[in-house]
């Protein structure tokens, strides 16, 4: 029997951060889409009785959605210092609204709510680990000393 090993490539930890900030994103958009299916609430949203019902409330609400999506890119884009920076504290932010998300949304038609929002949470938790750990290189100086 042969014994085979399975190639396992190392994924770049930019192209980590960039994937999970797009998870993050579909389950935003999954989460908002599936809300119309709540009783209700869709009567609501065409009534105009909505959370952002003001332009102020609805720009914040972009400005909010706009930084994970932008993330995707600047994950990619930026270098590894600010990078590393941004993920661990745009991921700390993140993480802490979708807990508070999720705690103030559990009621029986909102489950689907809450699970995303703890599925969430635990994407940009990884998102702070994994910049956290960011792999290091040490420095190959010169040394000026002779041995």
């Amino acid at each position: 029997m042969k014994n085979t090993a399975w190639q396992n490539s190392t994924i770049d930890i930019k192209i980590k951060l960039a994937a999970l900030w797009a998870a993050v994103m579909c389950c935003y958009v999954y989460g908002d889409y599936f809300s119309f299916y709540v009783p209700g609430k869709l009567d609501k949203f065409l009534q105009g009785e909505t959370l952002l019902n003001s332009p102020i409330k609805l720009f914040a609400a972009s400005l909010l959605m706009a930084v994970p999506s932008v993330m995707i890119f600047l994950s990619i884009a930026l270098r590894a210092s600010i990078n590393r920076w941004l993920n661990i504290v745009f991921g700390i932010f993140y993480t802490t609204i979708m807990v508070l998300i999720a705690c103030v949304s559990i009621a029986p038609w909102w489950t689907f709510y809450v699970f995303l929002a703890i599925v969430e949470a635990i994407l940009t938790s990884l998102i702070v680990w994994y910049a956290w750990h960011w792999p290091t290189t040490i420095a190959n100086s010169k040394s000026t000393s002779y041995e």
